[in-house]
């Protein structure tokens, strides 16, 4: 008796040094059945868990083929619900084993099956076989409960490392496909988690970037190039904000960053890790400047319209002078052009603001475009005697659907700009041509040109070139924008050709009919 209970002592160590040296399941298993067939004196036995919808599934076997396992599944019905192991008893086991063993023609007479509990839970039941000897008594029931509970305490186990793994998958696919950077550091502040979207914002591989200082991976600096990391770092602060913008350098070029850190601690208030989240606030920067930059090109461009109006119509109704005919009309001609002009930035303000709500709205015919061409030519034309003006459009050009009001408006703003943009003069020349798919238009000068770098920008709201003409040149930089919003409205597309001192030439183009 006593080298039986020193027997099964020794199992049930190997059992528990097993589970706390291993994870994998099936295999604690298969050597809890095995013990507890060998402790029993009996020749087989296995395994089954309980599943999600109710239903037992044998997950290890000892003494038993494979193939045989799917014939043992009358002995998996009936399984009482209840999980006090005194009493426990699965109505009709003998008979269900008798018929098994006959049909696979083994020699196994007599059965006993003890649940396996956690928690309060039914998680399983185990089974032992026997094919000779007596019925399994009182002391083998309880020697069966002992293996029964290390069985339990294993799937239980098991359990909480898959839920902890999915939660750690889960954890580390949010991490890595954040929007956001994200990274996550020591308490020495060495990075451990570096996402992809930090990799794409720093430059810095995910690989080179574990384990190095944060500091030295972001290189925060102010607008003014100081240090941020090495002087002002929230996390080097106790009281200090845990968040702070600066700029990082990437290919040569700095990008505006907010970054909020969140640290961790333990249970007894002692630094165990820090989150930050980096995120990208350039587009946030620029917008503030460009509403900087509207607010004064806007009360700029309205307040000199105003003035010179009111300064005329002040003139003009003093009682104590007269005015000649040809004084009257200049003075009147400069009101009725400045409140033309006020009037154009009023109707562009209100259509960047229909496109900003989409709202602007098209009314489509077909036309034209180069006889809509021409007459805006004919209108500059008396405008600036500093220019020349040349139209250059075949006789066949197919007839495209649009907003004649709308493209009007285009094409105003085009050669507005290459009047603007060529102060010494020379020729400005508005022409076309169409192919099998497509009206294309263009309007030309010989002015200052527009870098390469700055191209694509022009066509953004409220942005304009950066030139020695440009603080000399009215303009709230609309009107480009405005033109590619319409253009594209009618399914077209605007885009520049130039180099600095050669002139522009804008062209877009529109579906033919």
């Amino acid at each position: 008796m006593l080298d039986y209970q020193l027997r099964q002592r020794e199992y049930l160590l190997e059992i528990s040094r097993a589970m706390t040296s291993s994870l994998d399941l099936p295999s604690v298993l298969r050597m809890i059945i095995q013990y507890a067939v060998e402790m029993l004196r009996g020749q087989a036995g296995f395994i089954a868990l309980r599943q999600e919808d109710g239903s037992f599934r044998v997950q290890a076997s000892y003494g038993l083929h494979s193939g045989a396992l799917p014939f043992f599944a009358p002995l998996l019905t009936g399984i009482p619900p209840w999980t006090d192991p005194v009493g426990w008893m699965i109505p009709d086991l003998e008979m269900g084993l008798s018929m098994v063993a006959a049909t696979l023609g083994l020699g196994l007479r007599q059965v006993v099956a003890l649940p396996m509990v956690m928690q309060g839970e039914l998680i399983g039941v185990i089974y032992v076989f026997r094919s000779r000897g007596g019925a399994f008594s009182a002391n083998d029931r309880q020697v069966l409960a002992s293996f029964a509970d290390q069985a339990a305490i294993a799937v239980h186990n098991a359990r909480l490392y898959q839920q902890v793994m999915e939660e750690k998958r889960l954890l580390s696919a949010i991490i890595e496909n954040s929007a956001d950077g994200i990274m996550i550091l020591d308490r020495h502040c060495r990075i451990r988690v570096f996402n992809r979207a930090l990799v794409k914002l720093t430059g810095w591989p995910a690989e080179e970037a574990i384990g190095q200082p944060c500091y030295r991976v972001l290189a925060l600096r102010d607008r003014q190039g100081e240090d941020i990391c090495r002087t002002r770092c929230p996390l080097m602060q106790p009281e200090g904000r845990l968040y702070v913008e600066g700029n990082i350098q990437r290919d040569g070029r700095a990008i505006a960053v907010g970054i909020s850190y969140s640290p961790l601690y333990d249970d007894e208030g002692r630094l165990v890790s820090i989150i930050a989240n980096v995120r990208d606030i350039t587009a946030f920067r620029e917008a503030e400047e460009m509403k900087s930059t509207f607010i004064s090109i806007i009360s700029h461009e309205l307040k000199s319209p105003v003035a010179l109006i009111k300064g005329y119509a002040d003139t003009l109704r003093r009682e104590d002078a007269h005015w000649d005919e040809k004084t009257l009309r200049e003075s009147l001609d400069v009101i009725v052009e400045e409140s033309d002009r006020l009037n154009q930035l009023i109707d562009n303000l209100l259509d960047a603001s229909r496109l900003q709500a989409g709202a602007l709205k098209l009314e489509f015919s077909y036309l034209r475009i180069d006889k809509l061409a021409e007459k805006e030519v004919e209108k500059f034309r008396t405008q600036s005697k500093e220019h020349l003006f040349a139209v250059d459009f075949p006789p066949d050009l197919p007839l495209v659907r649009g907003d004649s009001e709308r493209l009007r408006q285009v094409l105003d703003n085009l050669l507005s700009n290459a009047i603007k943009y060529s102060p010494q003069g020379g020729l400005i020349k508005v022409g076309g041509w169409a192919d099998e798919d497509w009206v294309y238009v263009y309007v030309s000068d010989e002015g200052i040109g527009i870098p390469r770098e700055e191209q694509e920008r022009i066509f953004e709201r409220f942005y304009r070139a950066e030139s020695a003409l440009t603080p000399r040149t009215r303009g709230a930089g609309l009107g480009l924008y405005l033109c590619k919003a319409v253009v594209e409205a009618h399914g077209g597309k605007i885009w520049v050709e130039s180099e600095p001192g050669k002139g522009a030439k804008f062209i877009f183009k529109l579906p033919r009919t």
